[in-house]
């Protein structure tokens, strides 16, 4: 573990070095809130293993992979004054700490900070814009086209999700100056992951306890929420195979890669694994 604890390292000392650049100051207090209160930090750790395993140096990706989880952060305070939801990573969030108005400052805040280490390369900035217009469809269906089919509910999940997670692959190519095919096959890698993750956290919503889960549970079906279980009507054990189904799709794009890091390559075959059977 001690390969995966020194990229977290990483990604954490270069996210407290930009945000505590951010200015005024009440602004700064409330983006290390929501950036530094914890997270498994999934995203960002994808964009710095593909660079790796497709032949790229960590230091290349770093800036990617912080502006990554600063845009995932910015999404959870938006999704948080939507859902009324008071906790987040197991502390208050960031509407609950500071009010709505400075909550939603402080995800414009994070957005600014996100594309400002991105810009300096074109096609990271396209790559990631073309995943927020994908993640607002998300946002915008889940709320006012609320899907009535499987093929509804993972159009739903690969926007709302997979996008994030396959534009965090990509940057990881694009730091390691991969060619056109790796791109697209880790974006295809890593957007199967999103949507395992997406139908797995929406199984954990359905049946885990909150305090394990680090965030209110049964959110879903109180807010009557499009998660796979109540969309499809499957049994938590059938909506586990189907997210087992997209890990193993994932795995395969990923083994069409020529892959230059062994080791890199391992560990992004043991997150297509781990998003199944997490259990927060």
């Amino acid at each position: 573990m001690e390969y995966l604890d020194r990229r977290v390292e990483l990604i954490e000392e270069r996210a407290v070095a930009v945000l505590d650049a951010v200015e005024p100051a009440p602004l700064a207090e409330q983006v290390r809130h929501v950036v530094l209160s914890g997270g498994k930090r999934v995203r960002p750790m994808i964009t710095l293993l593909t660079c790796e395993a497709v032949g790229g140096e960590t230091e290349d990706a770093l800036d990617f992979a912080v502006a990554i989880e600063l845009i995932h952060s910015a999404s959870l305070v938006v999704d948080d004054v939507i859902d009324d939801s008071d906790t987040r990573r197991g502390t208050d969030s960031a509407w609950a700490a500071f009010g709505y108005g400075s909550a939603l400052i402080a995800s414009d805040g994070l957005l600014g900070e996100a594309f400002s280490l991105l810009l300096a390369d074109e096609r990271a900035t396209e790559i990631v814009s073309q995943a927020m217009i994908e993640l607002g469809e998300g946002e915008a269906i889940e709320l006012a086209a609320v899907p009535e089919t499987d093929e509804e509910y993972l159009g739903l999940a690969r926007r709302k999700t997979g996008a994030l997670f396959r534009a965090a692959a990509q940057l990881g190519a694009v730091a390691a100056d991969a060619e056109d095919g790796t791109i697209e096959a880790v974006g295809e890698y890593a957007e199967d992951v999103g949507v395992a993750f997406q139908i797995r956290d929406d199984v954990l919503d359905a049946t885990a306890d909150a305090d394990a889960l680090g965030k209110p549970a049964g959110r879903d079906a109180a807010m009557e929420r499009p998660s796979i279980v109540q969309v499809t009507d499957q049994s938590p054990e059938e909506a586990n195979e189907q997210a087992r189904e997209h890990a193993d799709d994932a795995l395969t794009a990923l083994s069409s890669v020529e892959i230059a890091n062994d080791r890199a390559e391992e560990y992004l075959q043991d997150l297509a694994e781990f998003v199944v059977v997490r259990e927060q």
